[in-house]
């Protein structure tokens, strides 16, 4: 028996491992299987090689739980060590031996380079046994000891296979980690696709029962194999079907709705990196749905925050990226920006921008069908990098009221002759609300405009962004309700009114009674044309689009609580205000029909609500009555 003391820089190095080595305690049963996977790579490299005689038979790693001991154990048939590499990689805290195995087979399988990974053990462990045999013939099995502290204890064993168990003494606080359902959970989180056979217990199986016979075949206990090691991404694009791309996804996002389309990245120089990356179906909702991108290193799960490897518009994808060239710290939870991690991120740029296109050119009609899903994505990528602006901006659809779609260059086109203001900008009339907004479309369409749809969240950012990126300065867009129809596109058109100066003022002066007590309402006359509207609710375009954008950043900005602002258009040449509200010689007949055409307005915008409502209904009785 031999005693000694762990070579380490100072004493107090176990508790902060206990309480710092990592964020979270359950990540030591990635790192405990971690290593056993490693051993057993390097068994199977040796084998390879010729260098093990014999065949190396069953390399499962089998992990136990037995909770009434508070004790875990993670037993692999791999390398195993002999005494003097025992005295060498677990006395000397932060030395990997798979650096040097590393180095000297050049085997990029090989994950357990993080160095402290083993002592992660002895944040959740009051003691830690390490009952090892290695490989080389006549090699005496040992057990190494250690309490936590910088002692440690090396004895001789009885141990007659290869491969090394680790035994861990759960404290008290960490016995949890002893539980089946709990163990279960953690390998499922962390292990789920490590490329060794992992068994923890067993499950029964109930057989078919054999054809034209009707006894029932006796269940039977088979092992529980916890991991699938060898995964969609790291199978070759040729080999698979649509129908594993998307069995793969039914099982990392059970209740998501089947994905529009992916992409298999695989890549070995100047990175290597594989993976997977599905386009959900997105719809009217830009939430950036974090954790659904997963890192792994050689199959080793890392973490599902990816934002220092993808950029944020990137993130609304789903699937799994996995690099042994992201560099990891020591806790593997938060990535480190490099040269590989940028030419990562614009590798899966490219990939994207490519799919996209080739996706619209064998299929415009299936790419436009998608487009509903696919628009917030591509906005969202367009606004924010100007590399995919570059290789996918020319992609981007507008749809038109009628379902028409239409490239922009190819809208421009078609609208320009017609909605060309007097500055020589083309105006791109929209809604974002087609339903509540039918009166406005129509007016509009009146005029021969065309009017767009513009409706998702992202859509007030991605407008501003046209409008001010470099090529595409002579685009204005402007709401269908932010002006009366005839003003949308401003031309050189000067409209007579039928009033007199005097008349004109009589009536602005009677609206403006009636919207006291209305905060944020203005009056305005407009010489419209007769058929059009009497009263017009006009919401100003920059102030309502910039309130937009600060609603969407969650604050109120400079306008504070400010109630939001419009316009009551009076159409100066309407009949109604020419005959019957100016002919009305009574003041209080004049209130009522003014106070009935602006409620006629709001509620068109549906600003009518509540009480105002209930007035309105009753004020329109008595037309009837």
């Amino acid at each position: 028996m031999q005693t000694g003391t762990i070579s380490v820089q100072t004493e107090n190095i176990f508790p902060i491992i206990k309480k710092f080595l990592y964020s979270d305690h359950e990540i030591f049963l990635r790192e405990m299987v971690s290593n056993a996977v490693d051993a057993t790579t390097k068994l199977q490299v040796l084998a390879q090689r010729g260098e093990v005689k014999g065949e190396i038979g069953d390399t499962t790693i089998q992990i136990i739980a037995e909770p009434d001991e508070k004790r875990l154990i993670i037993r692999d048939r791999g390398i195993g060590m002999t005494e003097e590499e025992v005295i060498k990689y677990l006395n000397q805290i932060a030395f990997s031996s798979a650096t040097e195995f590393l180095e000297k087979y050049k085997d990029s399988s090989i994950i357990g380079h993080f160095g402290l990974g083993f002592y992660s053990a002895f944040m959740v462990s009051e003691k830690v046994e390490v009952v090892t045999r290695s490989w080389k013939e006549g090699a005496k099995p040992v057990r190494w000891t250690c309490l936590g502290d910088p002692s440690y204890t090396i004895e001789d064993v009885e141990k007659d296979d290869r491969g090394t168990d680790v035994i861990l003494y759960l404290d008290e606080e960490n016995k949890a980690f002893a539980d089946q359902y709990k163990v279960e959970e953690l390998l499922e989180k962390y292990c789920r696709y490590l490329p060794v056979q992992i068994q923890f217990g067993t499950k029964t199986e109930y057989p078919e029962a054999p054809e034209g016979s009707d006894e029932k075949p006796e269940p039977i206990e088979i092992p529980n194999i916890i991991n699938e090691t060898r995964p969609v991404w790291k199978k070759q694009p040729l080999d698979l079907q649509d129908a594993d791309y998307q069995a793969f996804y039914r099982q990392m996002f059970p209740m998501a709705p089947e994905p529009m389309f992916w992409i298999h990245l695989n890549i070995d120089y100047p990175f290597n990196l594989t993976g997977v990356l599905y386009f959900p179906k997105l719809g009217n909702a830009m939430e950036i749905t974090r954790n659904k991108i997963h890192l792994y290193s050689n199959q080793v799960f890392v973490t599902d925050d990816v934002r220092d490897i993808v950029p944020e518009w990137l993130l609304l994808l789903h699937g799994v990226i996995d690099s042994p060239d992201i560099p990891l710290n020591v806790s593997r939870s938060y990535l480190q920006a490099d040269g590989n991690v940028k030419k990562i991120s614009e590798y899966i740029t490219r990939k994207v921008a490519d799919k996209l296109a080739e996706l619209f050119k064998n299929d415009r009609p299936a790419f436009e069908q998608k487009w509903r899903d696919l628009g917030v994505f591509v906005k969202y990528g367009v606004i924010s990098d100007k590399k995919f602006e570059e290789k996918a901006g020319a992609l981007s659809l507008l749809e038109n009221t009628a379902g028409e779609f239409s490239l922009l260059s190819e809208y421009l086109e078609k609208v320009k002759a017609n909605q060309t203001d007097k500055h020589g900008k083309t105006v791109l009339i929209y809604t974002n609300d087609p339903e509540a907004q039918t009166a406005q479309i129509k007016a509009a369409q009146a005029r021969g405009y065309d009017v767009l749809r513009l409706d998702t969240v992202i859509d007030n950012h991605w407008m501003q962004h046209l409008e001010y990126s470099g090529g595409n300065q002579q685009i204005l867009f402007v709401r269908v309700d932010s002006d009366t129809a005839d003003q949308l596109v401003q031309k050189d058109e000067n409209r007579q009114s039928v009033l007199t100066e005097q008349e004109q003022t009589t009536v602005k002066s009677i609206f403006e009674k009636v919207i006291q007590g209305k905060a944020g309402a203005t009056v305005q006359l407009s010489p419209l044309s007769p058929d059009d509207a009497p009263v017009t609710i006009t919401r100003p375009e920059f102030m309502r689009r910039f309130r937009e954008m600060q609603a969407l950043q969650g604050g109120s900005g400079m306008f504070g609580d400010m109630p939001d602002s419009y316009n009551v258009v009076v159409n100066t040449n309407h009949p109604v205000v020419v005959n019957k509200l100016l002919k009305s010689e009574a003041p209080a007949d004049q209130e009522h029909l003014s106070q009935y055409l602006l409620d006629l307005a709001l509620l068109q915008h549906g600003l009518l609500r509540g009480e105002a409502l209930n007035h309105f209904v009753q004020n329109s009785l008595s037309y009837v009555v």
